[in-house]
């Protein structure tokens, strides 16, 4: 039976215990409304460790003052029945204050990654990000944490923190889940009306097309003009980012001698999708 925290003295004290007495922990950090993505992220922990703890809390500090933090789906039943299903050993769900009591202060920033990308158009996002997470590792204690790589951003920024700052905790990414007709499964799915949940199923096709162009060596400048072109003309506005990455620190990159990532953010109505695809170099 998955059992239910919300102070951090009682996690400390769960997970003390497995620790005494020889189990590892796997620590998967979510914000609830929970959907086959998350429990491909629980699976992955399961078989890792030897405990899986999952973490519930919408992180006020990485909305920005007009984003969706009040109606953000959240479903703590549904979830709870989730988690028992999937044989998660525990979940925190703090309350706001006792992650942020009165007075905090203290921020963690790391420019280098997140002043690009997601991080131009939501500024102090992964600030938030950055910050809730270093406090959840040092709350837990977990041998390894899990996350998505749909978050590729995130997930880099993440494993940048814990070499940066010697957190003692192992970043497993997990490759992105899909629906069925390959939109990148997302809480924020939900706020697609018909239409446009019908072209957002087109986001991974042209991306997946496009890294398989320049993985065979198309010139990059071209396939990503080709490339903005059809997303401009899917959501019927600018993307708000189309770029070819180094695969591990983010670099904008004019050729492929090296994995890489091609990352996208777009619009449809008033949803934000974000997506990426792996790029290989040529004859890898």
């Amino acid at each position: 039976m998955t059992k239910i925290v919300r102070t951090i003295d009682t996690l400390r004290e769960t997970v003390r215990a497995w620790q005494m007495a020889g189990e590892t922990t796997a620590l998967v950090p979510t914000m609830g409304y929970l959907h086959d993505a998350h429990q491909t992220l629980i699976k992955a922990g399961r078989a890792k460790s030897d405990r899986t703890v999952v973490s519930i809390f919408v992180n006020p500090k990485q909305f920005g003052p007009n984003e969706d933090f009040k109606s953000y789906p959240r479903q703590e039943k549904r979830d709870l029945e989730i988690l028992e299903a999937c044989g998660a050993d525990l979940v925190f769900l703090p309350a706001q204050e006792e992650m942020y009591p009165s007075g905090f202060s203290a921020t963690i920033d790391i420019p280098a990654f997140s002043n690009k990308l997601c991080g131009i158009g939501r500024p102090g996002h992964f600030s938030g990000v950055a910050t809730v997470c270093t406090k959840l590792f040092l709350q837990c204690m977990p041998d390894m944490a899990v996350f998505g790589e749909k978050d590729y951003q995130q997930l880099q920024i993440i494993r940048w923190l814990v070499k940066d700052l010697n957190i003692d905790v192992d970043i497993c990414g997990v490759p992105t889940v899909r629906e069925e007709d390959g939109l990148a499964m997302s809480s924020r799915n939900i706020y697609l009306n018909a239409d446009e949940r019908t072209r957002a199923s087109q986001i991974s096709a042209i991306l997946s097309a496009s890294a398989k162009r320049l993985s065979d060596g198309m010139p990059v400048d071209q396939e990503l003009n080709n490339a903005f072109i059809k997303f401009a003309s899917l959501v019927g506005e600018t993307p708000e980012y189309l770029e070819l990455c180094d695969a591990q620190d983010l670099e904008i990159i004019k050729q492929v001698r090296k994995p890489a990532r091609l990352l996208v953010a777009v619009k449809l109505g008033k949803t934000r999708l974000i997506d990426n695809w792996p790029v290989s170099p040529i004859n890898s």
